[in-house]
């Protein structure tokens, strides 16, 4: 570009009422420096010769000014990205800052620009303890804090919206076949299930839309005009969660090695009932208990095994305390081992001490436990059954694992959904005092019999009046 055509470009673009696009402006390096042109490369190129820290890029609170910022998973920004969007909040400006350390233009910082905006943060409920405190005080002072559902009620109206739900996921992919009726019942049936509570169904869609894909690309494979049951209930393994995957290959690992047994009887041992951190695979846990004479001439300890986290550890010392209420025997002589055998990722709750009472009871008074039957439940300091989560995945992992009964706390007997044909398979056995659980669980015999009549004279039973509720299945957190 000659001199001449420089002056007219520049006489050309002098006169913003002669500028196509008011307000942009383009930058590009001429032999003889940078110019101001328009229609020439890019909008905001930095030009050829522009030095990397003249660059300066506005953030999304800068260019979201005047308008909403939607800050996606909040925790997971830095403890200083929070307090900077906190001050950007507060004073409604902010400098435009370099953030990378390996970027030339790192220590560039401008006067400050506006960024007056409307916050809108979401997150999981469990990670609010990594948002800063400060920041939350401003979102609840000048804002507001909503907890989504992750179920809505089980009725027509909401059916009809899964309906709908459905037939939008298959005209969003537009390469998969319309559900049959009976496939679309199957969906929703499977919404109820993964609500895990009762006459409720499930908000989180996008795993449900992956069951719907799933099935549309197996019936499509197979030439259908229709997704069919089959192809749904084909979709329901192809499109397991890869925690599912991982569990079904450690209880065939754990059943070839006789890690847990599903016949005959022994001391001290009971098969306990898991789920994992998602909630979506169950899994059998075998745990042991033994007890020793005491390593401390001054008094018995509890020791327990198998990485416990704190909420599991303060559960296996409520046992230990009520074990203690029960047992005839002196035991503060001796030491009590507990060990959840080959707990690789740990175990937290305390749905497990219902397992962990039987499986102490039974090596203290030297009565053997059916290995046919699972169990699952929390207990309380006073010898009752309360619920426990994720009651529907831990009866299919029972199953899976070929067990023949499964005791549950009987206010999660509402929550259970499964097929006929697989409630078909397994007993249910629901409890609401360690008395039953121990009935149930224990060879007949005379020590049992005697065991458990001094039992029921200890156990203080529920009220007349929440006895009824728990009848009514009804979960013992809602009475």
């Amino acid at each position: 570009m000659n001199e001449k055509n420089v002056k007219a470009v520049s006489a050309k673009v002098s006169s913003v009422s002669k500028r196509p696009f008011k307000g942009h402006v383009y930058n590009v390096t001429t032999e003889t420096g940078n110019l101001f042109v328009e229609d020439v490369l890019v909008h905001n190129s930095g030009g050829l010769g522009t030095p990397p820290h003249l660059r300066v890029e506005p953030g999304m609170i800068h260019r979201s000014s005047g308008g909403v910022l939607f800050i996606d998973e909040i925790s997971t920004l830095s403890p200083k990205a929070q307090q900077e969007l906190l001050t950007a909040m507060q004073e409604k400006k902010y400098s435009i800052t370099g953030q990378s350390e390996l970027s030339s233009g790192a220590m560039t910082r401008t006067e400050a620009v506006p960024c007056n905006f409307v916050l809108v943060a979401s997150g999981n409920y469990q990670d609010l303890k990594k948002v800063h405190p400060a920041l939350r005080s401003r979102i609840r002072g000048y804002g507001y804090e909503v907890y989504m559902n992750l179920d809505m009620p089980d009725n027509e109206e909401n059916r009809e919206k899964l309906v709908q739900f459905i037939a939008q996921e298959v005209k969003k992919d537009g390469k998969i076949p319309h559900f049959s009726p009976e496939a679309v019942e199957d969906i929703i049936f499977e919404a109820k299930r993964r609500a895990e509570r009762k006459n409720k169904l499930t908000l989180k869609l996008r795993d449900l839309g992956g069951l719907v894909r799933a099935a549309g690309d197996i019936a499509k494979e197979k030439g259908h005009r229709l997704v069919m049951p089959e192809d749904v209930m084909q979709a329901k393994f192809s499109a397991r969660t890869l925690e599912q995957q991982m569990v079904d290959k450690f209880l065939e690992i754990k059943r070839d090695y006789d890690v847990y047994l599903t016949e005959g009887s022994a001391v001290g041992r009971v098969n306990g009932l898991a789920v994992s951190s998602d909630g979506s695979a169950g899994m059998v846990m075998p745990i042991e208990a033994e007890m020793a004479p005491a390593a401390s001439r001054a008094e018995g300890k509890l020791i327990a095994t198998g990485k416990l986290g704190e909420i599991a550890k303060e559960a296996v010392q409520n046992v230990s305390a009520l074990i203690k209420k029960l047992s005839g025997k002196d035991i503060s002589k001796h030491d009590l081992h507990i060990q959840f055998l080959q707990t690789y990722e740990g175990v937290e709750g305390d749905s497990a001490s219902v397992s962990v009472a039987a499986a102490v009871i039974s090596a203290a008074e030297e009565i053997p436990i059916k290995q046919s039957v699972a169990m699952t439940g929390s207990l309380s300091v006073r010898g009752e059954v309360l619920p426990v989560g994720g009651i529907t995945a831990k009866i299919q992992a029972a199953l899976k694992a070929g067990f023949k009964e499964v005791i549950i706390p009987k206010s999660n007997m509402q929550d259970i959904v499964l097929p006929k044909s697989d409630l078909d398979k397994i007993h249910i056995i629901p409890v609401t005092t360690l008395n039953e659980v121990l009935k149930h669980s224990f060879v007949s015999g005379h020590k049992t019999t005697k065991l458990l009549a001094s039992l029921s004279k200890v156990i203080k039973l529920l009220p007349t009046t929440l006895k009824g509720k728990v009848a009514e299945g009804l979960p013992v957190q809602q009475v």
